[in-house]
C-alpha cells in the first residue's frame, strides 16, 4: 500500500504517574528524521518511542511530543522508607547533640524529606507499558492517515500517467508518417540547394537526418516506464523514491522527444507530457 508521509495522531491515557498524551505529526522529508519532545521525567521512554516509530515508519520528519497532563493524577499505593527514615533519624540525633538548643525535627520535614516516600517498584515497569500501548495506538492512527492519503496520491499519480500513455499512444503511428512527409521535403530542398551530382552526399546527410529524429526509442522507453511506475504503484510499501527515480526518467525522454520532434504533433505530445510529469513529480514528493 502507497503511504503519504503527511499525517498527524494524538492518543491519551491513563498512567501510574498521570494522564499520558503522545501527539505524532508526521511531513515530507528525503530520509526518516525523528524528533522528540519528552517531558524530564519521562525521558528514559525516548528510546522505546525511537525504536517503534522506526519500526512502523520509514521515511518522513516525526516529530513526537510525549508529556502528563497536569492535575491528573492516579491514586497509587505509597510506603515510607524505612532505610531512608532511619537515615534521617541518625541525622538527626547527631544534629540535636551539636545544637542541643535547636528545635526537634518536624513531620512534614521528614515526609518532604527526599527517597522518604518510595515509590511503588512497579511503577517504571507500567509506565513503560502504558507509553508502549499508547505509541501503537498513535502509530496506528497515523499509519491509517498516511495510508488513506498516499491511496489518494496513488490514484492522482496513475491518472497521470493513464493521461501520458494516452497521449504517446495517439501520436505514435503518426510518426513514420510524419518522419517521412518531413524527410521528403528536406531531401527535395537539398536537391535544390545542391543541384545534380551530389546524391551521395544528399543520402547521407538523409541519413544523419533520420537518426536524429528517430523517436522509435524514445517511445517505448516511455512506455517501459509506464508500466514501472503502474507495477511499483500496485506493489506498494516505500516507494517514494523509486518512484521519483522512475518520474525523472520520464522528464528524460520527453526531453529528448521534444528536442527531436519532426512534426508539431510530436512536439506538442511531449510539451504535454512533460507538463503531467511535473505534476506527478509533485504528488511523488509526498509519498513515502
Amino acid at each position: 500500500m502507497i503511504q503519504s508521509m503527511t499525517g498527524y495522531a494524538a492518543v491519551s491515557a491513563e498512567s501510574p504517574k498521570g494522564r499520558l498524551s503522545l501527539e505524532l505529526r508526521s511531513v515530507n522529508s528525503r530520509f526518516l528524521d525523528l524528533q522528540f519532545r519528552v517531558a524530564e521525567d519521562l525521558r528514559s521512554l525516548e528510546p522505546l518511542l525511537r525504536e517503534r516509530i522506526a519500526g512502523r515508519v520509514s521515511r518522513g520528519k516525526v516529530d513526537c511530543r510525549l508529556y502528563l497532563n497536569e492535575g491528573s493524577t492516579l491514586p497509587g499505593a505509597q510506603a515510607l522508607d524505612p532505610a531512608a527514615l532511619a537515615q534521617i533519624k541518625a541525622l538527626a540525633d547527631q544534629a540535636r547533640r551539636a545544637f542541643p538548643d535547636a528545635e526537634p525535627l518536624r513531620l512534614a520535614d521528614v515526609l518532604r524529606w527526599p527517597g522518604v516516600i518510595a515509590q511503588p517498584a512497579s511503577d517504571d515497569e507500567a509506565l513503560r507499558a502504558a507509553a508502549q500501548a499508547l505509541c501503537e495506538r498513535a502509530l496506528d492512527e497515523l499509519v491509517g492517515v498516511r495510508s488513506r492519503e498516499g491511496a489518494k496520491l496513488a490514484a492522482v499519480v496513475a491518472e497521470r500517467i493513464a493521461e501520458m500513455r494516452k497521449r504517446v499512444e495517439a501520436v505514435a503511428p503518426l510518426v513514420p508518417q510524419a518522419v517521412a512527409a518531413h524527410r521528403a521535403k528536406l531531401e527535395e530542398r537539398l536537391k535544390e540547394a545542391m543541384g545534380a551530382g551530389h546524391d551521395e552526399r544528399i543520402r547521407a546527410e538523409m541519413a544523419l537526418f533520420a537518426a536524429k529524429v528517430d523517436v522509435d526509442e524514445e517511445i517505448e522507453r516511455l512506455r517501459a516506464h509506464f508500466g514501472e511506475v503502474e507495477r511499483t504503484l500496485r506493489k506498494g510499501g516505500a516507494a517514494g523514491k523509486r518512484l521519483d527515480f522512475l518520474a525523472q526518467e520520464l522528464n528524460r525522454e520527453a526531453n529528448t522527444l521534444a528536442s527531436k520532434a519532426a512534426t508539431g504533433a510530436i512536439s506538442d505530445c511531449a510539451l504535454e507530457l512533460k507538463l503531467l510529469i511535473e505534476q506527478v513529480r509533485e504528488q511523488v514528493q509526498n509519498i513515502e
